[in-house]
C-alpha cells in the first residue's frame, strides 16, 4: 500500500451496520478535516490527463459528491453542475427515477444548461445504481459523459457500468484492522 493510500485510509472511519444492518458506511468527515490539499491532489491524479483537458464541468452527486466535485472544479477552474434529490432544485429540471437496495429514489438536475463535456463525481461506488441513474440523467440533458471520478470504489458490489470509472481508493487497498 502506498503512503498516500495509507494516509487517506487512516482518515476514513468505517461504521458497521449503518444506515442499516449489513452495510459498512465509510465516513469521510475525518478526511475533510485537514486533508483537503492531499485529497484534491489524489482526485486530480486519478483522472487521465486527456480527460482533464476535455472536461468543461464536473457533475456533483448529492451530497458528499458536492464536496469532491467542488475541490476538482476549483483546482482546475471548471464549472460545477449539481445532481440533487427530487424537489431540491427550482424548475425547470430533468429527472430520472432509479432503484436502490431499499426502495426507489429520483434524481434531478437543471434543464436549462447548455450541453457540456462532463465528469461525474461521487464519493463511494457500491452497487452502481446511483451512478447509472446520473449517467442516464446527464445523457438525457445532452451532456457528453467522459467518465466518473469516484473517491472509493467497492468493485465486488457492481458490474460494468457502461462508462470509464477512475477511483482514488478501492476496498482492496484498505489496511486490515486488528481486533484486540
Amino acid at each position: 500500500m502506498s503512503n498516500l493510500s495509507a494516509t487517506l485510509w487512516s482518515n476514513i472511519r468505517s461504521v458497521q451496520d449503518f444506515p442499516k444492518p449489513g452495510i459498512c458506511f465509510f465516513d469521510l468527515t475525518p478526511l475533510f478535516m485537514g486533508n483537503i490539499e492531499l485529497l484534491t491532489d489524489a482526485l486530480v491524479a486519478s483522472i487521465p490527463a486527456d480527460k482533464l483537458e476535455q472536461v468543461e464541468s464536473f457533475v456533483a452527486v448529492e451530497a458528499r459528491g458536492f464536496v469532491l466535485a467542488s475541490l476538482l472544479a476549483q483546482r482546475l477552474g471548471k464549472s460545477l453542475l449539481l445532481v440533487r434529490k427530487a424537489g431540491k432544485l427550482p424548475p425547470p429540471v430533468v429527472g430520472v427515477g432509479y432503484s436502490l437496495e431499499y426502495g426507489r429514489d429520483r434524481l434531478e438536475m437543471s434543464a436549462d444548461i447548455q450541453p457540456q463535456k462532463i465528469i461525474i463525481v461521487d464519493d463511494v461506488l457500491a452497487t452502481g445504481g446511483t451512478l447509472k441513474a446520473v449517467k442516464q440523467l446527464v445523457s438525457k440533458c445532452n451532456h457528453e459523459v467522459l467518465g466518473a471520478s469516484i473517491f472509493l470504489d467497492l468493485p465486488d458490489l457492481h458490474t460494468d457500468l457502461g462508462l470509464e470509472v477512475w477511483s482514488v481508493l478501492d476496498d482492496k487497498s484498505q489496511p486490515e484492522t486488528k481486533v484486540a
